[in-house]
């Protein structure tokens, strides 16, 4: 399992680098931003899987941008405000917050409440992740999903299933994170959910036209006792 990845949002900069230097301390990786612009441009480079949300970021609200974020994906958000009464707190819930925290707060409070989101949310969350990205480039390819097309890097068109293409959004929507064959067949949308067979089929078939070497994969590697994983950087634009 890669490690979580958090996104803190807080136009303070010392606050900021205080929250990554103990988060990283206790194994997280963390980014920083301090408006929506930072945020858009961070969420769309990186697999981000909490976000720690201030309310009050100079003249931009962190509820604005916590709707926005609602719009494009599922991340889980956490909110951080000084204003604490219940009339904050449930605008924040409102627009799409998994929990709200006071500040000042105790750090390692502040970590518990992170660990008990990421229990909760991480795993539900992530094959809605990015449903809002259309552009992805992987090792030697460019996939536009809306156009369902994969193109080499010589531009030639790879022709892929209608199977084979809402598997391949699943798992650019998830890299570095093992999927249960469960997880996959839930995030294909399908009436009818796909037997284990049946999935695993289809990944050999994906395989054999995106590996160099489909007996001995690179990109979508199996994981004893898990499933399948995207085991490649993921770039999107």
């Amino acid at each position: 399992m890669p490690i979580p990845t958090l996104l803190v949002v807080d136009d303070d900069p010392d606050l900021s680098e205080m929250l990554k230097a103990f988060l990283t301390g206790h194994g997280l990786a963390v980014h920083t931003a301090a408006n929506f612009a930072d945020v858009s441009h961070t969420v769309s480079r990186h697999r981000i899987d909490l976000i720690l949300l201030d309310v009050m970021l100079g003249p931009e609200s962190g509820i604005d941008i916590c709707m926005g974020l609602r719009r494009e994906n599922a991340v889980p958000i956490i909110m951080m405000s000084a204003l604490s009464s219940d009339d904050y707190r449930m605008q924040g819930y409102a627009a799409g917050a998994d929990d709200y925290i006071a500040k000042p707060f105790n750090p390692d409070l502040l970590l518990a409440r992170i660990r008990a989101v990421l229990g909760r949310t991480q795993r539900a969350a992530s094959l809605s992740y990015r449903r809002g990205t259309h552009i992805f480039r992987f090792g030697p390819w460019r996939f536009d999903s809306r156009l369902s097309s994969l193109t080499g890097a010589d531009d030639s068109e790879i022709m892929l299933s209608k199977r084979e293409i809402a598997l391949l959004n699943v798992l650019l929507a998830n890299p570095g994170l093992a999927l249960s064959r469960e997880e996959i067949t839930a995030g294909l949308e399908q009436d009818t959910p796909m037997e284990s067979r049946a999935l695993d089929v289809a990944i050999s078939r994906l395989r054999s036209k995106i590996e160099a070497d489909p007996k001995a994969p690179e990109i979508i590697k199996t994981v004893r006792g898990a499933g399948y994983m995207l085991a490649t950087e993921v770039k999107t634009e």
